[in-house]
């Protein structure tokens, strides 16, 4: 149901049904709305995954490794034998298998995918899950939880855009330290009131904006104590079903605890999936631990979000900081490489079902145009509606573009 639609419906019920009935006829509603909101949510992969061996595979090469490619739902789309299910769903989901950023350090690269910047000593530049925090989390007054939630997943940090748009980290079985609400709560009440005339002299002495954003902090600790929007992290009380679709492991849970946040109105959900920095032994691991619960977790998203009529407001992103070398070294591994790899995009209303961009039969280089993380983000903020000529400022007064400049991928909104 699209907004217009409801809200015609909303003006015809209004006129026709007794004051109950038509309450509850909103009420009912609501939740669908609720869900409508737009978000996006991270697949982080720790270690940088060998994108070579999963979504850009090359038979007959000598760096083709052990796995054979699989047809996909989309005619011409092939992705490893190893990711069935995610096969499947492919017509909701692209690839863009030529991503260039020589940043093939862990930290360096990590820094990059996440905020769009290479690092700078000068500057501290926001995560993107913060940029959307600030952009859109501040809109959306009925959020009581913060609108940029980690899970498994240190992330970044929200740099200049303040400590307010920092990520909230959870693990993936919901546990919030300090959370709980102990104790008399009259008795935190009054203490709260206390706090409140101390931080309130103490930020109309201008000391800057610090005390500003620890009050907020505290604002919303409190939140979390009382909101009943912190169901959203229990996800024990799931369907059964539901979580073995999803699968009952650390990145399966976190997927669907990223959807339960968005039915919330949470804009920006990261799921971290460590484990990747494969120098040795690499198709085993593959084969055997990463991508049986990669697959399975991926699908459940699509399939779940599709279900329930979400996959075109939710844009789903998985990347890690660089891909691994097309070369197999001596211990049957692959090494750090950034110079041609696959990250892959879908969901919210884009035009899916592409594999954009390409690299050479050995997949040592990229043959088409290349893309940065900015491009990426810069996708995401489209499907997400913020404006791509939007500028912050840093706490020096520097205009900063959001996504760095990067422009949104044409064949994915165009």
């Amino acid at each position: 149901m699209t907004r217009r639609h409801f809200l015609n419906h909303l003006a015809t019920a209004s006129a026709t049904l007794p004051t109950l009935e038509f309450i509850a006829h909103v009420q009912a509603h609501a939740a669908d709305l609720k869900k409508r909101q737009k978000a996006c949510i991270l697949m982080w992969m720790g270690g940088g995954p060998p994108t070579i061996d999963i979504w850009d595979l090359k038979p007959g090469s000598k760096n083709g490794g052990e796995f054979k490619p699989i047809p996909t739902k989309v005619p011409g789309i092939q992705i490893c034998e190893h990711m069935p299910k995610t096969a499947m769903v492919m017509d909701k989901l692209s690839l863009v298998r030529s991503m260039s950023t020589r940043e093939a350090d862990h930290g360096r690269g990590r820094y990059f995918m996440h905020t769009a910047f290479r690092p700078n000593p000068t500057v501290v530049h926001p995560t993107f899950g913060s940029v959307v925090s600030f952009e859109l989390g501040r809109k959306r007054p009925e959020l009581e939880i913060p609108a940029f939630i980690s899970v498994n997943a240190p992330s970044g940090s929200p740099g200049f855009l303040g400590a307010a748009h920092a990520p909230f980290v959870v693990d993936s079985n919901g546990r919030i330290r300090n959370a709980q609400l102990a104790g008399d709560r009259n008795r935190l009440m009054r203490r709260l009131e206390m706090l409140t005339v101390i931080e309130k002299n103490f930020i109309n002495s201008n000391r800057g904006e610090l005390p500003l954003a620890h009050r907020d902090i505290y604002k919303k600790a409190v939140n979390l104590m009382v909101s009943k929007q912190m169901e959203a992290f229990r996800v024990d009380k799931e369907d059964p079903k539901t979580i073995e679709m999803y699968g009952n492991n650390n990145f399966g849970r976190g997927l669907l605890m990223a959807r339960r946040l968005v039915e919330v109105g949470v804009p920006f959900i990261e799921v971290g999936m460590g484990g990747w920095d494969l120098h040795q032994n690499v198709f085993n691991t593959l084969r055997d631990q990463r991508l049986p619960i990669l697959d399975q977790g991926i699908a459940a998203l699509v399939q779940d979000l599709t279900d329930r009529g979400m996959i075109d407001d939710v844009v789903l992103v998985w990347m890690g900081e660089f891909g691994r070398t097309p070369r197999i070294n001596q211990n049957v591994g692959r090494d750090h490489w950034a110079a041609s790899w696959t990250v892959m995009i879908g969901g919210g209303g884009l035009n899916n079902g592409q594999a954009i961009g390409a690299t050479d039969k050995d997949g040592v280089a990229c043959t088409t145009q290349t893309y940065l993380p900015g491009d990426i983000w810069a996708t995401v903020a489209h499907a997400l509606g913020i404006p791509t000529t939007t500028v912050h400022t840093s706490k020096r007064g520097r205009p900063m573009k959001l996504a760095n400049g990067g422009t949104p991928i044409k064949e994915l909104i165009g």
